[in-house]
């Protein structure tokens, strides 16, 4: 399947290429308004992000967070040849192209149009044809018990208002013994500054404050929302989902890695961890 022509990035930019955001607020933001407002964000920032990052991403790869922690090393998915996968947030896919380059039969599925051209794109430049989907994974467009494999890295699941119900769509189309596995913002970023420098590590908002972050334009209208939750609030999700929490994993800096990422720094990996992936089995 082709993936859909991105909307109009109607958003105005910014100097680095990014939605530029008018206002910042914590204020409560549904499910409606998180998918829309990240719909357009992610179209308007594609071309900015993967300037940014791609270089780091690959178009062949399968990175799980900024700390360089990658599939190839840490094998949380195990045994991915002949396995049907679905990767939930596939951006512009290079862990769905790993994946099949792997012998794994996938399918990658992302919320934004921006992201899914480029990944069209670089599915024709690799010559790995992975089937793209725009769809949002609070309704996931496959069947029952359809796939060995899920996976998400930082794909959707911090951006998302209801875990819960993400979680049961992934509960619903895994395979009875199926495996997800996804990576998402630690959840003790949230009381510190959105900076990588060690000496921002202040608090500066209680970690049980669960109020969504929201961006706003010069019109007032929601441009990006971003959730947080507990590391106690992820694991009832996934228990409350009907899934068996195996693992919870802080991947560690990686020894020489010295890319920047936001507020993901060597510095600053070294004292607090950054990022929390879930190793589950349905």
């Amino acid at each position: 399947m082709s993936a859909a022509r991105p909307s109009s990035p109607d958003l105005p930019l910014g100097g680095d290429g990014y939605p530029a955001a008018g206002g910042v607020a914590r204020r409560p933001a549904g499910a409606a308004e998180s998918v829309r407002a990240n719909r357009r964000w992610w179209d308007a920032a594609a071309p900015a992000y993967l300037a940014e990052h791609g270089a780091d991403l690959g178009d062949v790869d399968f990175l799980w967070c900024p700390e360089g922690l990658r599939e190839a090393d840490a094998h949380l998915l195990g045994d991915v040849a002949g396995r049907r996968v679905l990767e939930i947030g596939c951006g512009s896919a290079p862990c769905a192209r790993w994946l099949r380059a792997a012998g794994a039969d996938v399918v990658a599925l992302d919320l934004s149009a921006g992201m899914l051209a480029r990944a069209a794109e670089l599915n024709r430049a690799t010559g790995l044809a992975v089937p793209l989907l725009q769809a949002d994974a609070g309704a996931l467009p496959l069947a029952p018990g359809s796939v060995d494999i899920a996976c998400s890295a930082y794909g959707g699941l911090p951006f998302v208002a209801d875990p819960a119900a993400v979680l049961a769509e992934v509960a619903r189309v895994l395979r009875p013994g199926g495996r997800f596995v996804a990576s998402v913002n630690h959840p003790m970023r949230w009381p510190f500054p959105d900076s990588p420098d060690p000496e921002d590590l202040r608090i500066v908002s209680s970690y049980f404050d669960r109020t969504p972050y929201v961006e706003t334009d010069d019109a007032g209208d929601t441009v990006y929302v971003e959730h947080h939750r507990t590391v106690g609030d992820w694991v009832r999700a996934v228990v409350g989902a009907g899934l068996v929490l195996e693992d919870l994993v802080e991947p560690e800096w990686t020894p020489g890695r010295t890319q920047n990422w936001g507020q993901w720094s060597p510095e600053r990996g070294a004292l607090v961890p950054g990022t929390l992936i879930l190793v589950c089995r349905a």
